[in-house]
């Protein structure tokens, strides 16, 4: 296994490393809405809109609020004003409980009924563009005109394509705690970057050849065409899962929409300082993959897809489950060792030190290697100014986060057989109060 996985980076390494960036299209041949699903964003929403319509004055911007208890509301409404001076672009769309707070795919729902409902039928939805971005995101100024290009959206047999994700607070500690604590909450930070901006996005790329590239709750831009497609009658595209991104793109690759994805436009979002929160993040996202386990057979069965692209799909859905069945295997032999060394321990030292060491060397390399690799991939491709030492560095300790998957894994599990679906929003870090201590 460790091999056949070492085997599958060195396949994404390489076209990741060589990739150039393509040419940009016309952003004016579309028309561009962005769906922001808000929950007690009062510390957030303002600077976001203001930064979305300054950015992108002709796209339109729809808050949905998912009956907040903050002043998110009156935020919105204050920015986009009343009567003959309210902003045009700026929408609100408001839910209420009971309906409301039933999860993110829900609110974006709600946001594509407002939008059919503004748009008529007077429109062509094949150039009707709608992107998803949470209440703190930051979109590059490109992203329009890169997301517009010949091979993108440009191509009309693109339905979907997802922007590479950057964490904004990189590089940054909490303001909070001590030398301890305020170091490894920038070194989560830094790891959230490396998994988004090396990992995944070589993930992404490979998946080009595959067909089969996902969508992020991010920085999400997909054709209202497609979304009409997978619509169903009044279900609406997005569905239950708390995995609603993944799920989206499940839908759209079944029904024979091609999906894209650039690295040369990006959309920035906070990382999470905190290890509590992040497991619980991570936890959700555990959960919502085993939720998604369902669409097995729609996969398997899909004439859009090929045999390979199935396969890699299967691959992602089975993470959770193959981590589950990791932590029950790989203690066995490290179990049975023990066990026989407290029996006989010097056989097993003569067992040991006559080369049955290169075993575990060789089990070691195998195991850190895939992941270790990606520290000095992302400071070559991401962050050139960092030192070799830091950049290998930030290699091993990305080995140790990966591990946190099989802690989350289990905690999915337990939710999924207690029959916890909620959807809980994570918390922000500190309201955005903790960007001090620069990492160079």
């Amino acid at each position: 296994m460790s091999v056949t996985f070492l085997t599958y980076v060195v396949l994404i390494v390489v076209p990741f490393l060589r990739y150039r960036p393509l040419p940009a299209g016309d952003a004016d041949k579309f028309e561009w809405h962005f769906l922001v699903p808000c929950r007690d964003e009062e510390a957030v929403i303002g600077d976001t809109i203001r930064y979305l319509r300054g950015n992108f004055p002709h796209a339109h911007i729809w808050v949905v609020d998912d009956d907040s208890d903050d002043a998110t509301v009156a935020v919105v409404t204050g920015l986009r004003g009343t009567g003959p001076m309210a902003d045009g672009h700026v929408h609100l769309v408001r839910r209420y409980r009971p309906e409301a707070r039933t999860g993110k795919g829900d609110a974006l729902n709600s946001a594509y009924s407002a939008l059919k409902g503004w748009l008529g039928s007077h429109h062509d939805p094949e150039r009707v563009v709608v992107v998803v971005v949470d209440a703190d995101g930051r979109p590059g100024a490109n992203c329009l005109s890169v997301c517009a290009a010949d091979h993108l959206f440009g191509n009309p047999a693109i339905g979907a394509v997802q922007v590479d994700v950057r964490m904004s607070n990189r590089g940054t500690s909490p303001t909070r705690g001590g030398p301890v604590k305020r170091g490894f909450g920038r070194m989560m930070v830094r790891l959230q970057d490396l998994e988004f901006r090396a990992a995944i996005a070589a993930i992404q790329m490979s998946r080009g050849l595959t067909g089969t590239i996902s969508m992020g709750g991010n920085g999400q831009f997909t054709r209202l065409s497609a979304l009409d497609s997978i619509a169903g009658d009044g279900n609406g595209p997005w569905r239950g899962a708390l995995l609603e991104d993944f799920e989206l793109g499940v839908h759209l690759l079944t029904v024979g929409w091609k999906t894209g994805f650039t690295v040369d436009t990006h959309v920035d979002q906070e990382a999470l300082y905190s290890l509590r929160r992040f497991l619980a993040q991570r936890t959700r996202w555990g959960q919502g993959t085993m939720q998604c386990i369902r669409y097995v057979r729609r996969i398997w069965d899909s004439k859009h897809l090929s045999t390979l692209g199935a396969a890699e799909m299967m691959y992602y859905l089975a993470q959770p489950w193959l981590q589950l069945l990791g932590t029950l295997i790989y203690p066995i032999p490290f179990i049975l060792l023990g066990i026989r060394a407290a029996g006989d321990p010097a056989q097993v030292w003569a067992w040991f030190s006559e080369g049955a060491w290169i075993l575990f060397a060789v089990y070691g390399s195998f195991g850190l290697l895939p992941f270790v690799i990606w520290g000095p991939i992302y400071r070559k491709r991401c962050e050139p100014e960092t030192s070799f030492l830091r950049g290998l560095g930030y290699g091993f300790a990305y080995a140790l986060y990966i591990y946190t998957f099989y802690i989350t894994s289990w905690r999915a599990l337990i939710r999924l057989i207690r029959g916890h679906n909620g959807w809980t929003k994570t918390r922000r870090n500190n309201d955005r109060a903790g960007l001090v201590a620069i990492d160079h």
